[in-house]
């Protein structure tokens, strides 16, 4: 076997930028292990992204929501293993047709990507559980796949406000089977990054299925 997959731990903070795609043809080969980022284009995925992998740099940060147009990946030490940004949605300034576009093939790598291991769903704690967080939720349920809510911007809010909303969430998602983690976040003091690490660790390090 190689050495490459037994010896090397998975550290988060080697995560270095692989490539974009703006199609399914143009993502690296599906072999290995993903786990993608996907949430509303306000709800802080690239500064979550950034916490985790402690580089500030590594997703792009905007204070223009929606800049975010192609799917990124970043490689990881363990050899096949990545971490994908998916493209945000909500708040982007751009035409109808070319929100239509990337729905489109965000909704081609979420049904044909074999490698996908789970989808971390990235969601303002303030504003949870939108008519795009609910789709994404309905989709890996229909699909089997694990889900992780991470809760961002805890730092916001008073802890028992916080604690309050977590709760909430868990409410409202306890039918759902797919939802394995939902992690209270926050990018700023770096709550919930230790837990969010291990829980992908789990994902990205299983036997393939």
């Amino acid at each position: 076997m190689d050495p490459d997959l037994t010896q090397k731990s998975l550290s988060f903070n080697s995560a270095r930028f692989l490539l974009s795609a703006s199609r399914l043809d143009e993502c690296p080969p599906d072999v290995g292990a993903e786990v993608a980022f996907a949430g509303r284009s306000n709800a802080g995925k690239s500064s979550a992204l950034n916490a985790i992998t402690a580089n500030g740099k590594l997703a792009r940060t905007s204070k223009t929501p929606g800049r975010t147009r192609l799917i990124n990946f970043f490689s990881l030490n363990r050899k096949g293993c990545r971490l994908v940004d998916l493209p945000g949605y909500g708040y982007a300034k751009v035409s109808r047709d070319m929100k239509d576009d990337w729905q489109q093939h965000l909704g081609h790598y979420l049904n044909e990507r074999r490698c996908l291991r789970g989808l971390v769903l990235v969601m303002d704690i303030r504003h949870p559980l939108t008519d795009f967080d609910q789709m994404m939720v309905d989709w890996c349920e229909h699909n089997q796949l694990p889900l992780m809510v991470l809760a961002t911007k805890a730092d916001k809010l008073k802890f028992g406000q916080a604690k309050t909303a977590m709760l909430t969430i868990a409410r409202k998602l306890q039918a759902y089977r797919c939802v394995q983690h939902q992690i209270m976040f926050s990018a700023t003091t770096k709550r919930g990054v230790d837990t969010c690490r291990e829980a992908l660790s789990q994902w990205l390090e299983s036997p393939e299925a």
